[in-house]
């Protein structure tokens, strides 16, 4: 893997697709639409589960050389984390709510952890925490 800025930031990039539905097109024309579980490195050959190609057919997992694959496009809106960080930042002291972007987690008082599947921990502020993130989905899903 490259060593240099650009090469890190383009495998976080490509890192952060993992787990979205994404649409690889190879060079032949083909297109496949599926879970993008993850990718080498060194081929940048992908991994899509429950993908399906442009005739229907399915695959339950699919393995695409890298030497064929011309673009790959996530095929939804990601999670906007840091629009819920920012609404949980509101009822915290400042300095209490941390989000990490490249590993896609909001760090609250120190053990609370959210992401885009949920709220993790236990007891009332975790609750409040959950709150906040029901009404960001809730919100986010009417547009």
């Amino acid at each position: 893997m490259p060593e240099d800025a650009a090469g890190r930031s383009f495998f976080r990039e490509l890192a952060s697709l993992t787990g979205s539905a994404v649409t690889v097109t190879t060079t032949g024309g083909k297109s496949f639409i599926g879970e993008m579980r993850g990718y080498d490195p060194n081929s940048l050959s992908v991994c899509l589960a429950g993908a399906k190609d442009s005739e229907g057919r399915t695959f339950h997992r699919l393995i695409i050389n890298g030497s064929i694959v011309e673009r790959i496009v996530r095929s939804e809106e990601p999670f906007d984390l840091r629009s819920l960080a920012n609404e949980i930042q509101k009822i915290f002291p400042p300095g209490e709510v941390k989000y990490m972007e490249d590993a896609r987690v909001i760090q609250v008082l120190d053990k609370i952890k959210v992401t885009e599947s949920g709220v993790e921990g236990t007891g009332p502020l975790t609750e409040r925490v959950r709150v906040i993130f029901d009404k960001f989905v809730k919100e986010k899903s009417k547009k």
